[in-house]
């Protein structure tokens, strides 16, 4: 198989460009995931025990985000963010430009306001495999919610829930890639930015392939390993 058009030196160089931008990658990530985590269950909750109001709006939500692209809520989110903050800086005569924002904060808010959307549906489907009785026990010895939920209901719905969330954490990696979109300096935008001098964009697509294949599968290994030490959790019935 003849591979002389590939620049094997280039290919090489520019790996490990794209990989300099896996911190930035991971730092969004992290972020999207800590601000999606709470909110996700808090939404999760507002659908199981049919909050009104919220639970029509959580409704909405996720359909919105479940029926369009993510690049589609990008580029409605990165346009319509600095209209929303220009009219708030104005009423509050706050002097300062929308566009001096770094695009990491925009990262934060696109990425979790998707994140989130697809936690709803992670929180409530294993809230849901959590036998009813176990909260009722819980609360007969006296337990409040709040106590009942974290030492009871939240470990053993983690069980069900951590394939799922690790599908999500994945999904969001691999997702950042289009940050480039809003000049976010992860890893698709700087391998691009080094294709661009001499038009290699072959061998740039396949260190982006190489970078985020690698850090993906680390993710997985690391939810496979988180799981098993979730199994003690496991609830078996009689």
């Amino acid at each position: 198989m003849d591979l002389s058009f590939i620049n094997l030196p280039f290919l090489i160089d520019t790996f490990f460009v794209a990989l300099s931008g896996v911190p930035i990658t991971l730092f969004v990530t992290a972020v999207s995931l800590l601000i999606a985590l709470p909110l996700g269950f808090i939404l999760a909750l507002s659908r199981i025990y049919e909050v009104p109001v919220i639970n029509r709006l959580a409704k909405i939500y996720v359909s919105f985000v479940r029926g369009t692209p993510i690049i589609i809520q990008i580029f409605v989110l990165y346009s319509s963010i600095p209209l929303i903050l220009t009219g708030i800086f104005e009423t509050y005569n706050i002097n300062y430009s929308v566009y001096d924002i770094h695009p990491l904060w925009y990262g934060f808010i696109i990425f979790s306001f998707n994140t989130a959307a697809i936690l709803i549906e992670v929180f409530r489907s294993a809230l849901g495999a959590v036998d009813k009785g176990q909260l009722e026990a819980a609360q007969s010895v006296g337990l409040t919610n709040a106590q009942a939920y974290r030492r009871i209901v939240i470990p053993q719905a983690l069980v069900v829930a951590v394939p799922n969330l690790c599908t999500a954490t994945v999904n969001l990696i691999k997702a950042t890639s289009l940050g480039y979109a809003i000049s976010l300096h992860e890893i698709t935008l700087k391998a691009k930015v080094a294709a661009n001098v001499g038009y290699n964009y072959v061998e740039a697509y396949i260190d982006i392939f190489l970078v985020y294949l690698i850090l993906c599968l680390t993710v997985e290994c690391l939810f496979k390993v988180y799981e098993r030490r979730l199994k003690r959790f496991r609830y078996v019935g009689a």
